[in-house]
């Protein structure tokens, strides 16, 4: 049907079946994780910091809080989120060869090693798949946690992060102020290690069928606890207690991550776990209901307010970098040549 045939009410019918589409299946599922996350994070939070004279007002104003919500950076946010939502449809195709690509090429080099795989075809049973759940689990984990450490490390990655780190308020949809550029590289390295585990099950135990159904669990379960990604990038300073925080890396440790204050800079580097800040010595323990001050250190936080520089100044500030590097080495060239004794004239030489 043409647009010029569409009347009104098959209009708003197709809008009608547009957003059920978006309501309904595994996206409406992960919506209402995320606000059921939300929900409770507010009310843990609502009731620790206010331990009388409650009221539905005063959560609501804890949960959307006026100053926070209406602030220019909040709409910076919210735009930037729109379009990531234009962008990252451009890079769907690039991001299947990840965790596949990587297990299939597992699979093949174990198979051109050690011959064909040996296993029997059939269905695992449930102690091995929640061990295959685990352990991709705990593959995906540490790949973010390594990937984002080189994030702070590496100069050009960090250039691209700060685009993250350059929020000076926290609303949620935060956790997508991420450069397109850094998407796709973060997507492409997030499935280096999980692919490699993958492939390794592949190869010695599961079946390519099994591991296909199976795997779409595994990666909800991912989805499951990414929930808790939107909440720690909001100002609700939540916390999972002492016992579970020695293991799993709450929204206020994350919160931390992004505080510009000199002794929380490159610590608490982790996804779901805390386990890894605490093997490689990068985890600091916020105080209870301890606030930070969010953004860049020497306020290079202010170059990154509009939606235009978002996107092209992290590409500006890493062509700069490349200038100097190639201008650092041709100055060493010369250097180098200068240094070197005048050779002879050829007339000297011969005779």
């Amino acid at each position: 049907m043409s647009l010029s045939a569409l009347t009104t009410s098959d209009f708003w019918v197709r809008i009608a079946d547009r957003a059920w589409d978006k309501l309904s299946g595994e996206e409406g599922l992960t919506m209402l994780l995320i606000w059921c996350t939300v929900l409770v994070a507010g009310i843990v939070t609502y009731l620790k910091i206010t331990p009388e004279a409650r009221s539905v007002r005063g959560f609501i104003s804890h949960v959307f809080p006026r100053e926070i919500f209406t602030n220019r950076y909040a709409r910076v946010d919210f735009l930037f989120w729109l379009s990531r939502k234009l962008v990252l449809p451009i890079f769907v195709v690039p991001l299947i060869f990840s965790t596949v690509t990587a297990g299939h090429a597992m699979y093949w080099l174990l198979s051109q090693l050690l011959g064909a795989p040996t296993h029997a075809p059939g269905q695992a049973g449930p102690f091995v798949l929640c061990l295959f759940t685990l352990t991709m689990l705990l593959a995906y984990d540490l790949s973010y946690y390594i990937y984002h450490y080189a994030q702070h490390k590496v100069p050009m990655l960090w250039e691209l992060h700060k685009v993250h780190h350059s929020a000076e308020i926290m609303i949620g949809v935060t956790k997508d102020r991420v450069h397109p550029l850094d998407e796709l590289m973060n997507h492409w390295w997030d499935g280096v290690i999980p692919g490699l585990c993958y492939g390794v099950w592949l190869f010695f135990v599961l079946d390519p069928v099994e591991v296909t159904v199976f795997g779409l669990n595994v990666y909800l379960l991912r989805n499951v606890i990414l929930m808790m990604d939107f909440v720690r990038h909001t100002h609700l300073k939540l916390s999972y207690g002492r016992t579970l925080d020695a293991v799993f890396l709450s929204p206020h440790y994350h919160q931390l991550h992004h505080s510009s204050q000199e002794p929380h800079l490159d610590k608490n580097f982790g996804l779901a776990l805390s386990i890894w800040d605490r093997m490689f010595g990068t985890l600091v323990h916020p105080k209870p209901n301890e606030s930070f001050v969010f953004g860049l250190t020497h306020d290079e936080h202010l170059e990154y307010q509009t939606v235009y520089r978002l996107h092209v100044l992290p590409l500006q500030k890493m062509a700069r970098r490349v200038q100097a590097a190639a201008r650092r080495q041709l100055n060493r060239r010369r250097a180098r040549s200068a240094a070197l004794p005048p050779s002879a004239p050829a007339s000297e030489s011969n005779a």
